[in-house]
């Protein structure tokens, strides 16, 4: 990778603090990194898998009054150039430009809004390796008073480009930057007129409530998350217990990722069907309810006779209806007799007077 391929990627990040040693046992509990001694006395390599990708240092004298925290490398073909340039535009420089023997040169500066960073030109010495799997910082984010003015100016910088902006209400808008076509990191508000500019850097990890899990366990202290942003990733914020802040990023999981992490759920639920067996095996109640059935069919005899009585009502009606009927044909003809006696009587009459006659 050549010097002009280098400019503006993150390619170091160094932790400055109190305690080295408490730092290197903390880290290495909550991230997937190992220490290794260096050439420099003093001065400790973070390593992710078989990457170089920080160091561990204590806090320099000049620094005092400075708390704990990580310290950021930007690449740059020219080191004296880019501070010369930063300076034009507002900057101002904390540690003139100095070189480290068989590694490289660098210097520290401070953005136009205050935020601490350093640039780096390597030397002869092998070019900055790929990020690794996990372990490697994944993301950079810049707390700022001005996020148009942090857009410009590193930008003009490091050629990093404004990328989409989002909405995060009374935070204002998140703007997302880029670098060679890609998303390295974002620029937002600062958050209270006490927090000073500064910028935070990202780990990538397997998993982040993990990560939560044990830098609790090892002395740190949780300020933000776990929580979804964006894209789907999941991220926390920390201090380490010197002080130091610094962030988890755990990538979007994919389907096959999600389905090994439900299945200790279904896998507990088969108990449950089993311990349910017993109720299917108190169906003899149903089977007790047929026998007993047959023996309730004894009151079908009830309608049997309820049949019979039935018919002797209807008999009854009937005898009642044929007596009605055999009175009504009596009355009727009494009524009627009178009638044919009167009838006869005058029939009588009338043949009397014919005789006569």
């Amino acid at each position: 990778m050549s010097n002009a391929e280098i400019r503006g990627r993150f390619i170091w990040h160094e932790l400055l603090t109190t305690d080295t040693a408490a730092s290197a046992a903390f880290y290495q509990k909550v991230l997937p990194w190992r220490t290794q001694p260096s050439s420099m006395p003093g001065y400790t390599i973070w390593m992710a898998g078989q990457t170089q990708i920080g160091g561990l240092m204590t806090l320099p004298a000049e620094a005092a009054g400075a708390p704990p925290h990580w310290l950021m490398y930007v690449g740059t073909p020219n080191v004296d150039a880019t501070c010369a340039q930063a300076q034009a535009l507002g900057a101002k420089v904390h540690k003139a430009a100095m070189d480290i023997p068989n590694v490289g040169r660098f210097a520290v500066l401070a953005d136009p809004q205050g935020a601490t960073f350093a640039v780096f030109t390597p030397g002869a010495g092998p070019p900055p390796g790929a990020a690794p799997a996990q372990g490697g910082f994944s993301w950079h984010e810049l707390a700022t008073t001005d996020v148009a003015g942090a857009v410009r100016f590193y930008g003009e910088l490091f050629g990093w480009r404004k990328g989409p902006g989002h909405d995060m209400g009374g935070m204002g808008v998140y703007q997302l930057f880029e670098h060679a076509g890609s998303q390295v990191g974002g620029m937002c508000n600062v958050q209270g007129p006490s927090t000073p500019p500064s910028w935070l850097s990202y780990v990538h990890v397997a998993d982040a409530n993990r990560a939560v899990a044990a830098a609790k366990a090892a002395g740190g202290r949780l300020l933000h998350g776990p929580m979804e942003v964006p894209g789907g990733s999941w991220i926390a914020l920390f201090m380490d217990p010197q002080g130091g802040a610094f962030a988890v990023q755990e990538m979007p999981r994919t389907v096959s990722q999600l389905k090994p992490a439900a299945a200790p759920k279904p896998a507990a639920a088969p108990p449950k069907p089993a311990a349910a067996a017993p109720k299917p095996a108190a169906l003899p109640k149903p089977a007790a309810a047929k026998a007993v059935a047959p023996a309730a069919k004894k009151p079908a005899a009830k309608p049997a006779r309820a049949k019979k009585k039935a018919t002797r009502k209807k008999a009854a009606k009937k005898t009642v209806r044929k007596v009605k009927r055999k009175v009504t044909r009596k009355k009727t003809a009494r009524r009627a007799a009178p009638k044919k006696r009167v009838r006869r009587a005058r029939a009588k009459r009338t043949r009397a007077r014919g005789r006569r006659r």
